[in-house]
């Protein structure tokens, strides 16, 4: 991702500060007008066209919009007690941990209905896309064979040839990436294929990455071969590297993970924070979804049936694997298979 020169400051300002880490910082719409702050896991880019639709029917508004990884969430409004108006994350189970916490609030409109009830928990988190957990590959590196599409063809391929992928594979660092963790702890909980794929991983020194941004572009500049569990929405949007990447979604199972928003207890601005809520299930939501909705499929109104595809259900049994002890158990066990010494 490249950093604007304002983010670049912040970012190196949070690093001597101790404070929460921004990775892109951006106003939007009217300087001396009020202020709406959103804390986005969501790269700006990707969001801008909501933004600007929402600032066009309110020229007196401005979005303070701070792009930030999923941890760093938690840590702004956590331990260092920011105040934002809206958070938008990737990272469902530290969304319903933030609401069970006491952290939002409520929010009720003509627009909360269009949200299905497994897309809305108690009125204080709202999903506003449906996004797989994908396995991105190089379209050079498997031009002449065939391609693995389960976990166990994975395997099969990196296990028979490991000094061709030494050093050439990636996923994420679930120790650093809350949306990382949420994959890694749905795949242990679905199939044990999760862990034998950590230990091949392990075996031909995996790279280990912040977010899918960055393993899409490693991919697509063939620093690496294949990277595990990235957004398929991120890759499939990039056009640009079309012809450099191909993506694949396991046919034993694929995760869907929602991206949320909540509202914030202590807004500044609740009723421009449930506006702009209101305007992301709008454009989510409605059949058809609105002309500017970024990602590149609307949410099913119905939960996919079949059983590859498997959404991740919105609700407190996310915050099982939040639990202090079962996260350092969890933790201890990945980094026994991945970072072998």
């Amino acid at each position: 991702m490249r950093l604007s020169a304002l983010s670049l400051c912040l970012t190196l300002w949070a690093a001597i500060a101790g404070a929460f880490e921004v990775e892109e910082h951006a106003l939007f719409g009217a300087a001396d007008g009020r202020v709406l702050r959103i804390l986005s896991t969501t790269d700006t880019h990707i969001l801008r066209p909501l933004i600007d639709s929402f600032l066009d029917a309110r020229p007196g508004v401005a979005v303070d919009y701070l792009s930030v990884s999923s941890a760093e969430v938690m840590r702004a409004i956590v331990d260092e007690g920011e105040r934002f108006d809206l958070v938008l994350s990737s990272a469902m189970d530290l969304q319903i941990k933030l609401a069970n916490d006491g952290y939002t609030r409520p929010h009720r409109s003509a627009w909360t209905p269009l949200v299905p009830d497994w897309g809305n928990w108690r009125d204080h988190v709202f999903a506003f896309s449906q996004e797989t957990a994908s396995v991105v590959l190089s379209r050079a590196a498997f031009a002449d064979q065939d391609l693995p599409r389960t976990r166990q063809d994975l395997i099969d391929l990196l296990r028979s040839d490991p000094d061709r992928f030494q050093g050439r594979v990636g996923t994420y660092d679930v120790a650093v990436s809350g949306l990382g963790y949420l994959f890694a702890t749905q795949d242990a909980r679905t199939a044990e294929s999760y862990w034998r794929l950590m230990e091949v991983l392990g075996g031909l020194q995996v790279k280990l990455y912040c977010c899918s941004g960055e393993m899409i572009e490693a991919v697509a500049e063939g620093r690496i071969d294949m990277a595990y569990n990235v957004l398929g929405s991120y890759a499939r949007a990039r056009t640009d590297l079309a012809e450099s990447i191909l993506v694949i979604e396991p046919e034993e199972y694929t995760n869907m993970m929602m991206r949320t928003a909540v509202i914030m207890r202590d807004a500044a601005e609740p009723d421009l924070a449930g506006a702009f809520a209101d305007h992301l299930i709008a454009a989510a939501w409605s059949d058809p979804p609105a002309p500017d909705y970024p990602f590149p499929g609307p949410p099913a109104t119905d939960r996919p049936e079949g059983a590859s595809l498997r959404p991740i259900s919105l609700g407190p049994g996310l915050l099982v694997f939040l639990d202090r002890l079962k996260r350092q158990r969890f933790l201890e066990e990945w980094r026994n298979a991945v970072q072998q010494e």
